[in-house]
C-alpha cells in the first residue's frame, strides 16, 4: 500500500473506490465468523469452485463479512444486488445457487427464511422480521464488508470521521460533541463518554494512554467480539478520535485470546492502517501520532474491570485496585489513561461525521443512540442484534426474537449478564434504557439478554450466575471471595433439596453485605441475579425449601423419572438407551424405571416416541414430609 500523507490523498483513494465500485454487479456476501461453526467455510469454497468452473469469476464476487446477526439460522449469506437472504445452506445447495440464483436471479424457496408462527417466506434481507425493528450504528458495516480489506471500510466513508475531527475540530470541540451526543460508556457502567474524555484530557501528564476494552465474558454476550470480528477499522478509528481529543500518543487493544478470529482481524487492520499512513507518526500531517498495541487477555472475567485489565497489560496479576485515584488521572504505568469498551469506540466515528444532535435525537432523554445485545437462550430469533434505546423487552422478544419456541410461555429475561437481573413478564413493557431497568433491579450491563421459558428454574439460574462470579472472583477483598461463596452454598443446598428455614433471609443479608463492600463492580454487582430472582419468583424459592420440589423440573434433587403405564407400548427404546440399565419391563408391555439406579441423564425422556416418561416431585415430596415427621 502506498502510504497517505495528507487528507486529500484519502479522499482521492475514497473517490478511486468508489467510482470503480458497480453497484449492479452479483455479490454474494456470506458471513465467516460464527457461521464457521454451520460449515459456512465449506459452502464458501464450494461456491469459489463452482464459480471457477463455470468461469463466472469476472462476473460474480464472494465477499468474506462479519456476523450478519442472524445466528439462529446459520449460516446465512446475501445475494446482491437483489438482496436475497439465504439460510442454513449446505455444499450439496451451491450448484443450484449458482445456477439459479447468481446466474439467473430466481429464488429458491427452500432456502428462504420462514417465519415459524406465521409460514410466511421473505426472501429479501431488508424484509426478514429479525431485522425489521433494528437500526444498525455500531453494527452499520457487520455483514456488509470484508473486515479484512481497509478499502472496503474507506469505501463506505471510513475513516472521515477522524480526518473531520484532526483537520476541522479541536480537541475541546470533539469532547462537546461527544458529551453532546447523550453517549453514555456501553460496558456496563453507563458513565457518559465525554465526560469521561473531558477528565482525561485536563489531567496533567506527559505521556497519555488510550485503551480499548474487548475483554467481553458475560455467559451469552458476544457484542463486542463480533464487531472486532466484522469491522475492525470502525474501533480504530474511534480510538483515534478519542486520543486526538485526550492527547494520547499510545493505544491497546486488550482482547481476550478465546477470540481467535477478533484477535486476527483486529492485527490485519492495525497493520494496515499503519501501511496506510492512518496510524504511527503525524498521521495524514496532522501532528497526531497514535500507536496501537495488541494485548491478549488470558480470559479473567475481572479484567473487564478497568484497573484490573490495566495491571494485566502492565504484567500483573488482574485484580481491581481502590479509586481513587482513577485512571483518567492515574492509570497505565501511572499516567493519564482513558478507557472505552469495543462498541462505545465504534459509535465515535459516526457521531463525530453526522454530529451530536442526529445521535441524540435516537433513544430516551438519558439513554441516547443505540445498544446491541446478544440475543441468546429460549428464543427462535437468536443472535446479536441493535436496537435504539428505549424499545421494549416485548418488541426485542416477540418481534425481533420471534417469540419462545415450542409454544412455551415466555417466563424472564437475564439482561446485563451475571452483573444483571431477571425480569418477569410484568416487564415486558418497560423501555431498555439504564434508569428504567436499574429501577427494575437490572442493568443494560455489555448486552447479554437471555431469554427464559416456563421450563427454567430461577433458583437453579440465580445458583448458575453465582456459581460463574465465585469462579471468577479474583479474590483480593473479603466480601467478595467470601460473600459470593457462602451465597452459592446456600443456593446449591436449596436446588438438591436441602433447604431450611432463614436460608431466604440470610440470602439477602449477605447479598446487600456483597453489594455495598466489595471492592470492584465484580462483586458489587454479584448479588443482583439472586436479588431479583428472590423479588419476582420468591415463590420458587419457598417451594424449593417448604416444597421440596422444583415445579420447572429442573433441580435433579427434587424430581424423578416416572413411566406412565398408560402410554408405554413397551417399545424397549429408552431401555437401550439407557446408560445405568436401570429400566426394566417385557418386550410390549409397559417398562420402569428404578429410581435407586437412575442418575437422571434423561436419556429416556428424550428418545421415548410415545412421551410415556414423565418428570415428577409428588412422590419425593411425601417421602420427605414423611421422613421429616419420623425425625
Amino acid at each position: 500500500m502506498e502510504k497517505l500523507k495528507k487528507p486529500e490523498d484519502l479522499e482521492a483513494l475514497r473517490k478511486s473506490l468508489t467510482e470503480s465500485y458497480d453497484p449492479n454487479k452479483t455479490r454474494v456476501r456470506i458471513c465467516m465468523t460464527g457461521c464457521r461453526a454451520y460449515g459456512a467455510v465449506e459452502v464458501r469454497d464450494a461456491l469459489k469452485a463452482e464459480i471457477d468452473k463455470l468461469g463466472l469469476n469476472d462476473k460474480i464476487e464472494i465477499i468474506d463479512t462479519g456476523c450478519h446477526g442472524f445466528c439462529a439460522v446459520a449460516p446465512v449469506m446475501v445475494v446482491e444486488p437483489q438482496g436475497i437472504f439465504y439460510h442454513s445452506m449446505k455444499v450439496e445447495d451451491v450448484p443450484e445457487i449458482v445456477s439459479e440464483t447468481l446466474v439467473k436471479g430466481n429464488i429458491i424457496e427452500r432456502l428462504v427464511y420462514e417465519d415459524p408462527n406465521t409460514g410466511e417466506k421473505f426472501p429479501y434481507e431488508k424484509d426478514v422480521p429479525f431485522y425489521k425493528d433494528q437500526v444498525k450504528v455500531v453494527l452499520r458495516n457487520c455483514g456488509r464488508i470484508d473486515p479484512k480489506n481497509i478499502n472496503d471500510y474507506i469505501r463506505r466513508d471510513g475513516y472521515s470521521g477522524m480526518v473531520k475531527a484532526f483537520f476541522s475540530m479541536t480537541p475541546e470541540e470533539v469532547i462537546e460533541t461527544v458529551k453532546g451526543s447523550g453517549l453514555r460508556g456501553r460496558g456496563g457502567a453507563g458513565f457518559p463518554t465525554g465526560v469521561k474524555w473531558g477528565f482525561a484530557r485536563a489531567a496533567k501528564g506527559d505521556h497519555k494512554y488510550i485503551i480499548c476494552n474487548a475483554d467481553e465474558g458475560d455467559p451469552g454476550a458476544f457484542m463486542d467480539r463480533a464487531v472486532l470480528e466484522g469491522d475492525p477499522h470502525t474501533v480504530i478509528e474511534g480510538m483515534l478520535i478519542a486520543a486526538y481529543a485526550i492527547g494520547a500518543q499510545d493505544g491497546y487493544v486488550y482482547v481476550r485470546a478465546e477470540y481467535p478470529i477478533a484477535v486476527e482481524h483486529i492485527k490485519i487492520a492495525v497493520k494496515q492502517a499503519e501501511e496506510l499512513g492512518l496510524l504511527g507518526d503525524n498521521i495524514l500531517g496532522s501532528g497526531v501520532s497514535l500507536h496501537i498495541h495488541i494485548k491478549e487477555g488470558a480470559g479473567a472475567f475481572v479484567c473487564g474491570e478497568e484497573t484490573a485489565l490495566m495491571a494485566s497489560i502492565e504484567g500483573r496479576r488482574g485484580m481491581p485496585r481502590m479509586r481513587p485515584p482513577f485512571p483518567a488521572n492515574e492509570g497505565l504505568w501511572k499516567k493519564p489513561t482513558n478507557i472505552n469498551n469495543v462498541e462505545t469506540f465504534a459509535n465515535v466515528p459516526v457521531i463525530i461525521t453526522k454530529g451530536a444532535e442526529w445521535y441524540a435525537n435516537m433513544g430516551t432523554e438519558r439513554s441516547k443512540g443505540t445498544k446491541a445485545f446478544a440475543l441468546a437462550g429460549k428464543v427462535n430469533n437468536t443472535g446479536l442484534i441493535e436496537v435504539p434505546m428505549g424499545i421494549t423487552l416485548r418488541k426485542i422478544v416477540f418481534n425481533i426474537g420471534g417469540g419462545i419456541p415450542n409454544g412455551k410461555e415466555f417466563k424472564a429475561v437475564q439482561i446485563g449478564g451475571p452483573s444483571g437481573g431477571c425480569l418477569p413478564a410484568v416487564h415486558l413493557d418497560l423501555p431498555i434504557d439504564y434508569d428504567s431497568l436499574i429501577a427494575a433491579g437490572a442493568i443494560v450491563g455489555s448486552g447479554g439478554m437471555i431469554v427464559m421459558d416456563e421450563e427454567t428454574c430461577m433458583v437453579d439460574t440465580a445458583r448458575y450466575f453465582m456459581n460463574f462470579v465465585q469462579n471468577e472472583s479474583c479474590g483480593k477483598c473479603i466480601p467478595c471471595r467470601v460473600g459470593t461463596r457462602r451465597m452459592l452454598e446456600i443456593l446449591t443446598r436449596i436446588t438438591e433439596g436441602k433447604g431450611k428455614e432463614g436460608d431466604l433471609e440470610l440470602l439477602s443479608e449477605l447479598a446487600a453485605s456483597v453489594k455495598v463492600s466489595s471492592l470492584c463492580a465484580l462483586g458489587q454487582t454479584a448479588p443482583n441475579p439472586v436479588l431479583t430472582t428472590m423479588r419476582y419468583f420468591r415463590n420458587e424459592y419457598e417451594d424449593h425449601i417448604e416444597g421440596q420440589c422444583c415445579t420447572s423440573h429442573v433441580c435433579v434433587e427434587l424430581f424423578e423419572f416416572r413411566i406412565d403405564p398408560e402410554k408405554c407400548r413397551g417399545c424397549e427404546i429408552c431401555k437401550k438407551q439407557c446408560p445405568m440399565e436401570c429400566i426394566s419391563g417385557e418386550r410390549r408391555k409397559p417398562h420402569v424405571i428404578d429410581p435407586e439406579l437412575c442418575i437422571k441423564c434423561g436419556v429416556c425422556y428424550e428418545v421415548c416416541p410415545f412421551n410415556a416418561i414423565f418428570k415428577t416431585h409428588e412422590h419425593l415430596y411425601r417421602k420427605r414430609h414423611a421422613e421429616s415427621e419420623v425425625s
